[in-house]
């Protein structure tokens, strides 16, 4: 049974990796147009995880064809010296994992002296211990579903548990803080990892190869993780 509480809305928060990179800025208006809740870049370096994406120029491009929120999820190694860049760019939120950031606490608090929201994210096989003692610093924490780096990857159903043990910390230490997960979400998926307690989903390719389109894939996830909450 799950521990979020009713204010916490589910959110649904699509990645724009499967995107067609020659059209980004009508695809982030598609992506508004079928009600997500914010649009996530996932940002790799080469180092920390093996691909390259995107660059914070690109970001900025596509920041005025929408007012949705971004984020930015970087998987980079040293996100203190690419922080500001992606604020810069319109990303009003900034997940940092807990792996790269030598200290965490002193990255989080500069995300938040930039005026955006800190977030911080945990690998499959890292613990939640790694952020019980930064959750009065964070928005969110994201539990990831995969490990990072590719797009289209089956999700790693035993995480559930990590959502569920980081739910109860949240709620019993009574912090305002969401739970998101990214990795594999899809219409079949995404009912056990709401259940456990996450209330932010991250969706790519089940978006994208909804044949009734990205209004109809949205508008289904989301009903998908509202009534697996409700039915506790």
């Amino acid at each position: 049974m799950s521990d979020q509480p009713p204010s916490r809305p589910i959110q649904i928060v699509p990645s724009v990796l499967p995107a067609d990179f020659s059209k980004l800025g009508e695809e982030c208006r598609a992506l508004e147009e079928a009600g997500v809740d914010r649009i996530q870049w996932d940002v790799m370096d080469g180092v920390f995880v093996p691909n390259l994406t995107f660059g914070p120029d690109v970001i900025a491009a596509c920041r005025d064809h929408v007012e949705v929120p971004f984020e930015a999820h970087l998987m980079v190694e040293d996100p203190d010296l690419l922080a500001a860049r992606y604020v810069e760019a319109g990303c009003g939120m900034l997940i940092v994992h807990a792996e790269t950031a030598r200290h965490l606490h002193r990255t989080l608090g500069a995300i938040r002296d930039m005026d955006a929201s800190p977030a911080v994210a945990l690998n499959p096989s890292t613990p939640v211990d790694a952020v019980r003692h930064v959750l009065d610093l964070v928005d969110m924490v994201l539990v990831m579903t995969v490990n990072p780096g590719f797009g289209g990857q089956d999700y790693i159903a035993t995480m559930e548990p990590k959502v569920a043990e980081l739910r109860r910390l949240i709620v019993e230490g009574g912090y305002d803080v969401d739970i998101e997960v990214d990795g594999g979400i899809g219409p079949g998926t995404i009912g056990g990892a709401a259940s456990a307690g996450a209330n932010v989903l991250v969706a790519g390719s089940a978006l994208y190869r909804d044949p009734e389109g990205l209004g109809h894939a949205v508008s289904d996830l989301r009903a998908r993780a509202e009534a697996a909450v409700a039915q506790g």
